[in-house]
C-alpha cells in the first residue's frame, strides 16, 4: 500500500475498472443534457452511447466545474485517513477546476495541519489526461515519494500529445473552439480540423484536412513527427473516440503498423461526457508522450 493517495477527476476518460486497478482515485465532474443534472461518473448512470445518441437528437449538454465547497468535502474525505494526497486536475487551460481545488487546499490547511495535500494542473484533458495518471501510478508504484511525483508530473506533463480530429465541427462552434464561418465553410467541404493540445493546455486547430480518411493519416504523420524517437516510439499509446469505434480502430490499425515498438495494447477509451458535451461525436484522439509542447 502507498504512503499516500493518488487521486484524479473523472475527465481522465479511462474506466472505473482501470482507475481500481491503478489504485487512483477520483471526483465526478457535472453536466446538464437539457437542463437535467447528471453525475459525468465513467458511463455507469448514462451509458456513453446513450449520451451520444442524445446530443445528436439535438439536446444541449451543460458543463459545469467541480467547485470549491465539492473539493473540500472530498479531500477531507481522503485527508481523514491518515494519508497524504496528490491530486490531478483537468487542464486549467479548459476549466477553473484547478482554482477550485488550490482554493479548497488551502481551506483545509488548518484542519489538517500533519498532511500534506498536493494540487497539480494536468495541462491534459480526456484519455491524455488518463495516460498521464497511469504514468504517475507506476512511478508512485515504484516507490517514488509523494514531493518527487509532484515535481516529475510538473516537469513532465506537457511531454504528453493531444492529437485529434472530428467529423463536424458544429460542437466546438457552439464550445467556441472554432469561429460559426470557419464551421460553416468546413461542414460546407468536408473539412476535418486536426486539432493539438498547446503550452497552456487550450485546444487550437494545427491544421485542415479535407476528408476523414486525410486527418487520420495526418494524426500519425504528426505522431511521427512529435513523440519521442520518431517511429522509433516505445512509450505507452492511448486512443479514445466520441461513439465513432470504427474510425478508433481504423487509426489504432494505422499506429500499430507505424509505430512497432510502443510499450504494450494501445489502449482504446470513450471520450466521457464532460468532454463530449464540447467535442460531440465523431471525434477521435491519439495521445503518446513525446518533445515538450
Amino acid at each position: 500500500m502507498s504512503e499516500y493517495i493518488l487521486s484524479c477527476c473523472s475527465t481522465v476518460d479511462i474506466t472505473e475498472e482501470k482507475l481500481n486497478a491503478l489504485d487512483v482515485r477520483h471526483i465526478c465532474n457535472r453536466f446538464t443534457l437539457n437542463g437535467v443534472p447528471y453525475e459525468d461518473d465513467l458511463g455507469k448512470t448514462m451509458p456513453y452511447s446513450e449520451f451520444y445518441d442524445r446530443i445528436r437528437k439535438g439536446e444541449t449538454g451543460v458543463t459545469s466545474l467541480i467547485n470549491t465547497v465539492d473539493y473540500v468535502d472530498y479531500f477531507a474525505g481522503l485527508l481523514s485517513t491518515g494519508k497524504d494526497v496528490l491530486h490531478v486536475t483537468l487542464s486549467s487551460g479548459l476549466s477553473g477546476t484547478f482554482q477550485s481545488a488550490l482554493a479548497a487546499a488551502d481551506i483545509l490547511k488548518e484542519r489538517f495541519p500533519d498532511r500534506k495535500l498536493l494540487i497539480v494542473d494536468s495541462r491534459a484533458a480526456s484519455s491524455g489526461y488518463g495516460l498521464l495518471m497511469e504514468t504517475l501510478a507506476g512511478l508512485r508504484d515504484g516507490g517514488m515519494t509523494i514531493d518527487a511525483l509532484f515535481d516529475w508530473a510538473l516537469e513532465n506533463r506537457l511531454r504528453i500529445h493531444h492529437l485529434f480530429c472530428s467529423t463536424t465541427l458544429t460542437y466546438y462552434v457552439r464550445g467556441g473552439r472554432i469561429s460559426p464561418a470557419a464551421g460553416r465553410i468546413g461542414n460546407l467541404f468536408g473539412i476535418c480540423p486536426v486539432m493539438r493540445m498547446d503550452h497552456p493546455g487550450h485546444l487550437t486547430i494545427h491544421s485542415r484536412v479535407r476528408t476523414k480518411k486525410r486527418a487520420l493519416r495526418a494524426l500519425v504523420d504528426q505522431m511521427a513527427e512529435l513523440a519521442d524517437d520518431g517511429e522509433r516510439y516505445s512509450g505507452r499509446c492511448f486512443i479514445s473516440h466520441s461513439d465513432c469505434e470504427e474510425d478508433a480502430l481504423t487509426l489504432k490499425a494505422q499506429v500499430q503498423e507505424r509505430f512497432p515498438h510502443i510499450n504494450g495494447e494501445i489502449e482504446l477509451y470513450s471520450i466521457g461526457t464532460t468532454i463530449g458535451c464540447h467535442s460531440g461525436p465523431g471525434t477521435v484522439a491519439v495521445y503518446f508522450f513525446g518533445k515538450q509542447r
